[in-house]
């Protein structure tokens, strides 16, 4: 029995990285290591907000990931890694809302890249003596912004 444990594990592991890089060949997991707007279109519940992107005044100035991920390469692919994993869960368990809803710190990232662009208009709107705990939030009024939706 002894003898049998490291062919068991060598066929474990060879197993889980044959269907670990099947999956990511099949689902094209490599485009997701791109800034290609595209990949966010490989799963079918983004194809109508990729499509209002194609159409939004947004499209000749941001990609997905200027918006839906933090500044710096280390959080960015960190962001996109946790995003990753919990979207391939839920569309391989066809457990997710349709249409998809942004999660809250999803919509955190999203309301920092909008102000690093706007960063002079939501001053002009806030005011300087609004502080962080009493902001306006940029997407409860501008929620179709980027995706005409």
């Amino acid at each position: 029995m002894l003898r049998l444990m490291p062919l068991l594990a060598a066929s474990v592991i060879g197993m889980t990285a044959a269907v670990g890089g099947y999956t990511f060949i099949y689902a094209r997991g490599y485009s997701y290591l791109t800034n290609d707007p595209a990949a966010c279109a490989n799963c079918h519940v983004m194809e109508n907000h990729y499509s209002a992107w194609v159409k939004s005044s947004h499209r000749g100035v941001a990609v997905c990931n200027d918006c839906h991920t933090p500044p710096g390469l280390v959080p960015k692919y960190i962001t996109k890694a946790k995003n990753g994993f919990h979207h391939s869960v839920a569309c391989t368990t066809q457990r997710f809302h349709e249409p998809i809803r942004i999660t809250d710190s999803d919509r955190d990232v999203v309301e920092r890249a909008c102000r690093k662009c706007h960063e002079d208009i939501a001053l002009t709107i806030e005011g300087p003596q609004h502080g962080e705990t009493r902001r306006l939030s940029c997407v409860r009024c501008h929620s179709t912004v980027g995706h005409l939706e």
